[in-house]
């Protein structure tokens, strides 16, 4: 298997190669040059696997350059009882009203974003060892991962972690998750901005190739082309539990990687009928695919919102969904995301229907609503992203199709808007009490590249 750019360079590249560099040379994201197809007697062979093992195959049909034996491995130590509390890893939850979850929160940071993350780590260390170097990775994070990257980081051999987030703009939890880690490999940078003003620098030292390869900088974002994979395997194993012919799946959607490993599962045959992208009020992707218009709003213009992981304008892994939208002609694709804004040609936006995209959109009013009803009708608690992901799925709900709404967090990470909807504390996992009042270890910095160009070079 070989990769290449979606902007046009038609190098291709291994897949231990992109692992440990991110985005390709060009500023854009990687993406295989072909996705292998899985037909129903694979499927079928696939519906007895225990969850690691499932991954293994998947993995494997994306990495030729890591041994059979030596990723099997990898697999069983990372997707286990012991980091994820269950032996199906992703059960389903059915709620009463023809929805299912898909839990994906029972890793160490309880969010989806221990899924890959929990991988990512292991084949870090894997990759770096082998050939004996060291990795600086730089980060950037709306809320859940960074310390599901930190958390899969903490005491890796030859990796630092340098996480970028936005100073107050993560719930309590979520702060306390990352700022009490007092590990020496991590350093957390709290920006004065948004989300998107520290994706903006991620990708800006990124591209500063001179810099990137001076200080070995890597991605664990979602750019990162070995999370979004990692996720694919969830679209699998949600399928097969499901025991239908097709399925539709509802994503709340931040920065597009969750519902692009959706994408990539459907383009490799798995029978998803619908992807529904759930925004909140920043809801820029609602607004693409209704008109084809693509307008990412400025940092000032990005809501702060009950459901922070999705504060996000402008969502890095969309590049790569316009890519294969726009039949892989990467010229096109560099052209556009060059542009501040961009809109699609008519016969352009007619085609998202063949990949099986709609959206819609939450606000917090409909946030509270939807936790109370489905606390009223399934004694389920969730919280405030998977709110959205659930109340835009109820709009899409289609007659005989199962809904699968992938769960976001647990509401624990949450627990204010909780409090408001249901007027009751959501319970804690054993171990995360007193969490807000741990000591924290962070650096505050203004949103600017450089000023991140500095710290690292003196902490590296």
């Amino acid at each position: 298997m070989r990769y290449v750019s979606t902007r046009g360079d038609t190098t291709e590249r291994r897949f231990c190669d992109i692992l440990l560099e991110g985005l390709a040379p060009d500023g854009g994201l990687y993406l295989p040059v072909s996705y292998p197809q899985v037909d129903a007697a694979t499927l079928n062979r696939w519906r007895a696997l225990p969850y690691a093992d499932l991954a293994f195959e998947i993995l494997s049909l994306y990495i030729d350059d890591i041994p059979a034996d030596d990723l099997r491995a990898i697999c069983r130590r990372v997707y286990s009882k012991a980091i994820f509390g269950t032996d199906a890893i992703t059960p389903l939850k059915p709620l009463a009203d023809g929805i299912s979850l898909v839990a994906l929160s029972n890793g160490p940071t309880l969010a989806f974003k221990d899924m890959a993350m929990q991988l990512l780590g292991a084949l870090f260390e894997y990759e770096l060892s082998r050939r004996g170097e060291h990795l600086n990775i730089l980060g950037a994070t709306s809320g859940d991962t960074g310390s599901a990257a930190e958390h899969a980081m903490r005491g890796k051999r030859g990796i630092r972690v340098f996480m970028l987030s936005p100073h107050g703009r993560m719930s309590p939890f979520q702060q306390a998750q990352m700022f009490s880690l007092q590990d020496e490999n991590i350093h957390n940078l709290a920006l004065e901005g948004v989300f998107d003003d520290c994706q903006d620098i991620v990708k800006a030292v990124g591209n500063d190739l001179a810099f990137k390869r001076a200080h070995r900088i890597g991605t664990v974002n979602s750019i990162n082309w070995a999370r979004l994979m990692a996720q694919v395997v969830y679209y699998f194993a949600a399928y097969l539990q499901s025991r239908a012919d097709t399925v539709d799946v509802a994503v709340p959607s931040g920065n597009f990687g969750n519902i692009c490993a959706g994408h990539v599962a459907r383009m490799m045959g798995l029978a998803v009928g619908r992807l529904v992208c759930a925004t909140n009020e920043n809801d820029v992707l609602d607004e693409f695919f209704r008109t084809g218009i693509y307008r990412p709003r400025s940092s000032a213009q990005t809501h702060e919102t009950s459901s922070p992981s999705m504060d996000i304008s402008k969502a890095s892994n969309f590049e790569r969904f316009v890519f294969d939208l726009l039949s892989r002609d990467g010229a096109r694709v560099k052209q556009l995301f060059a542009q501040p804004s961009f809109a699609l040609a008519p016969h352009e936006h007619a085609r998202i229907a063949e990949f099986g995209f709609v959206s819609g959109r939450s606000t917090h009013a409909d946030r509270i609503a939807t936790i109370r009803s489905t606390w009223q009708r399934s004694q389920t608690m969730i919280d405030t992203h998977t709110a959205d992901g659930v109340k835009v799925a109820r709009e899409h709900q289609r007659a005989g199709v199962p809904m699968l709404v992938l769960e976001t967090a647990l509401p624990a990470k949450f627990a204010a808007t909780i409090v408001e909807a249901l007027g009751c504390e959501p319970d804690r996992p054993p171990g995360f009490e007193g969490i807000e009042a741990l000591p924290k270890r962070f650096t505050v910095l203004p949103a600017d590249a450089n000023a991140v160009k500095r710290y690292i070079e003196t902490h590296v």
